[in-house]
């Protein structure tokens, strides 16, 4: 696999996002957006009922959103927000809700750990957009790229849930995780650690339900 590095200035069109490929490496500049829970849930149900003017952040059109809730201290004597720590939350959970922003935005990049499942990757492949991997423990890093904050909206929410406009410079690396064709880092990986991780219990002569993945926990097994 032949990875290549990219470095992307927002605004971003469909055939910018096209030409990146699983596991190839991506800083961005400019203005990224980010949601969890709350904020994604509220964003959809105004989207569903036609409201999508009322959403504030008109900016994320052909933008950036990142599963992030920031922890940002506001300076009093200079009147300004600064972000101290931005590491990503799980993406999994975000998946039908965040195909359907794709759908109404035409979001071209989401920012995440792990992956994101079925109903995401077709919306990527309709939209045109990637799921990019941020690396885990890295949030302070990664506070020091964020230039400044533009604004926030959703505050009601509290601080982590709030939609946090951020300018930032550089952001990275991260790797495409998901291309917009569908291709899959995390399944990829995925197959062959399960592979792996069988014949290794098999020689082993351990238990199939004692290996990971999937693994067995009180109230039952969890599928990986």
């Amino acid at each position: 696999m032949s990875v290549k590095e990219h470095r992307l200035v927002l605004p971003l069109k469909e055939e910018d996002v096209r030409q990146l490929r699983m596991g190839d490496i991506v800083y961005v500049s400019g203005l990224v957006h980010t949601l969890r829970d709350m904020g994604h849930r509220r964003a959809v149900e105004l989207c569903h009922q036609n409201r999508i003017s009322e959403i504030p952040f008109q900016t994320l059109n052909e933008g950036i959103l990142w599963h992030c809730g920031p922890i940002a201290r506001y300076n009093e004597e200079e009147k300004k927000w600064v972000v101290k720590s931005a590491g990503s939350t799980t993406s999994s959970r975000f998946s039908p809700l965040g195909a359907k922003l794709i759908e109404y935005f035409r979001i071209r990049l989401i920012i995440g750990k792990g992956t994101m499942t079925e109903s995401a990757h077709i919306a990527m492949k309709n939209f045109g957009a990637c799921f990019l991997n941020s690396t885990g423990g890295c949030a302070v890093m990664y506070a020091e790229q964020i230039e400044q904050v533009e604004n926030v909206f959703w505050e009601d929410l509290g601080q982590p849930e709030a939609c946090w406009v951020l300018k930032v410079n550089n952001l990275g690396p991260l790797i495409v995780g998901i291309d917009s064709f569908g291709s899959s880092l995390f399944d990829k990986i995925g197959g062959v650690m399960r592979s792996n991780l069988q014949q290794t219990y098999s020689a082993l002569g351990l238990k199939k339900e004692y290996a990971y993945l999937p693994k067995r926990v009180p109230s039952g097994v969890i599928e990986g």
